[in-house]
């Protein structure tokens, strides 16, 4: 990164080159991408670079595999690492890791140095190495399901519209019951309650959750943690705030994200920076534009982000970069070609940093030409130089600091003073170890969240159903009991009579008695109606 208010320019700006070298002529801060190429050859007294105030406008780096993508990348944090500017960084192939370690001279680095005027020195940069929830080395960023919310998940699940709006149903349930939902088995648990006999009930009010929905979510979670994706989600939550530190002499700290092991997951790992961009959006406040940003944060495999993506989600995309640049973030979108981000984003992308383009085939050319028309009216017949640049070269447009866009400039690139390559793993594993937020990250915590309420409520409900169940039962056998004694007493064999019992059931004994009583009621019968027996 340069300062000048004498910028190195040369004194005739004439012609073509010198009126593009003139557009990059910048009193303020900036950082120093390259050397104008002009006409076939390499001009090292025209100076190509980026304001730094103009970093929170966003940006996109652009081109076919091969090209210079990621060295263009590392050339450009340690720039904002030297400024002062904390950096975010995704290592998807593993080779970005190189930044934390002075580079080593050669002879290519040595003839780019000259070509471009670059006073080349061997530098490392102060890094943090992380990883996705501890899939592969680093230190564990996790997020709670809760913080992740509906709609990331839902991109991330591949859900269709109508599964998305029952996913949001649910997130809103668990809110407004206080029903944390902090991993993976926290939202099965809801979701299993909502078509339960017991849960149903819960949502009719608001629409319910019909059991074919409730059944896609839980095969996607159940797949979607066959992915390693259980090992993001939980506790503790990672603090994106970690991402703005400074090192203690003043320079940036470069985050980087470790995703080598995770490459397997596209979906996961470009929805997940996609939740750290909009975690900081929401933590952050708003502050305007800055003499240099707070964060650059470079998004890289943009396109993953964005294929098969529902309108709300590109809704939410846009919105989260139109506002956050005035929260003092900027963002680069890093991608194959300016075709794969929406057309709503790109015109947010005032900084554009463009790599070769191959057109091998008919849908190469068709975004060949659809990639020129996104930049302004240029001195270049861009659609061939597109296809000519080398490795470590490219177009370049950024805004001015007056915020306009500067002319279209063909540019070699300087080489970046860190290492172009990987560290050494056991490098790796001591900078990871080393660092002040492993112990506070490193181990997962499973505190009581929605699984284990809802599981202490069923099992609540299955031991009170359990007892009444056992009531009834002891109830049925007690009468069952009754039932069969009445039935034992009556067909009990009876006991031989006694002598007073065969005299009193004889048959003369029963006449005897019948002609007695007969009297005795005539008797008891007057005595009682108050009549007088009559004498003889």
């Amino acid at each position: 990164m340069s300062e000048s208010t004498d910028p190195a320019v040369p004194a005739d700006q004439s012609g073509p080159a010198g009126q593009i070298a003139a557009g990059y002529a910048f009193t303020g801060p900036a950082l120093d991408l390259g050397a104008l190429l002009w006409d076939g050859a390499c001009l090292p007294d025209r100076q190509i670079r980026i304001p730094l105030a103009m970093l929170n406008r966003h940006g996109l780096v652009a081109g076919a595999t091969g090209t210079g993508k990621t060295k263009t990348l590392q050339l450009i944090a340690e720039q904002l690492s030297a400024g002062g500017v904390p950096v975010f960084l995704a290592d998807i192939k593993g080779d970005i890791s190189g930044i934390s370690a002075p580079g080593t001279a050669d002879g290519r680095i040595d003839e780019r140095a000259r070509d471009v005027a670059q006073p080349w020195e061997p530098t490392g940069y102060p890094c943090e190495f992380y990883s996705l929830g501890g899939i592969g080395p680093g230190i564990p960023v996790r997020s709670t399901v809760t913080s992740f919310g509906p709609v990331l998940l839902s991109k991330v699940l591949q859900l269709n519209q109508t599964q998305e709006q029952s996913l949001g149903l649910i997130f809103h349930y668990a809110d407004t019951k206080g029903l944390e939902l902090i991993d993976l088995k926290d939202l099965r648990a809801v979701v299993a309650f909502l078509v339960s006999d017991r849960g149903k009930p819960e949502l009719k009010g608001i629409g319910g959750l019909s059991t074919v929905t409730a059944g896609v979510i839980l095969r996607a979670l159940t797949a979607f943690e066959q992915q390693g994706a259980s090992e993001f989600f939980g506790e503790p939550e990672f603090d994106t705030g970690e991402f703005l530190r400074t090192a203690a002499d003043g320079r940036g700290l470069v985050s980087v994200l470790e995703l080598p092991a995770a490459s397997d997951k596209p979906q996961l790992f470009s929805t997940f920076l996609m939740w750290l961009l909009a975690d900081l959006y929401n933590d952050l406040p708003e502050v305007g534009d800055l003499e240099k940003p707070k964060l650059v944060f470079f998004f890289d495999e943009a396109h993953l982000l964005f294929k098969d993506a529902s309108k709300a989600f590109l809704a939410s995309i846009t919105q989260t970069v139109r506002l956050i640049r005035s929260k003092g973030v900027g963002v680069f979108f890093v991608t194959q070609t300016p075709k794969d981000v929406p057309a709503d984003v790109l015109a947010q992308l005032g900084n554009r940093v463009q790599h070769a383009l191959r057109a091998f085939t008919p849908d190469d050319a068709k975004a060949l030409k659809a990639t020129v028309r996104t930049f302004p009216n240029s001195a270049y017949d861009l659609e061939e130089l597109l296809t000519q640049l080398g490795t470590g070269e490219a177009v370049i447009t950024v805004l001015s600091e007056k915020g306009a866009p500067t002319p279209v400039a063909a540019t070699r690139l300087r080489a970046p003073q860190s290492l172009m390559g990987p560290i050494e793993a056991a490098d790796l594993e001591r900078a990871v170890k080393s660092s002040l937020l492993w112990s506070r990250y490193a181990e997962p915590v499973d505190r009581e969240s929605a699984y284990e309420r809802i599981s202490a409520e069923q099992a609540a409900a299955e031991a009170q159903a359990e007892a009444a169940a056992a009531a009834a039962e002891a109830e049925k056998q007690a009468a069952a009991a009754e039932k069969e004694a009445a039935r034992t007493a009556r067909s009990a064999p009876k006991p031989d009579p006694s002598l007073a019992e065969q005299v009193v059931g004889s048959g003369l004994f029963r006449s005897l008695a019948r002609s007695i009583g007969t009297q005795l009621g005539r008797e008891i019968s007057r005595s009682i109606f108050g009549t007088a027996r009559k004498r003889r």
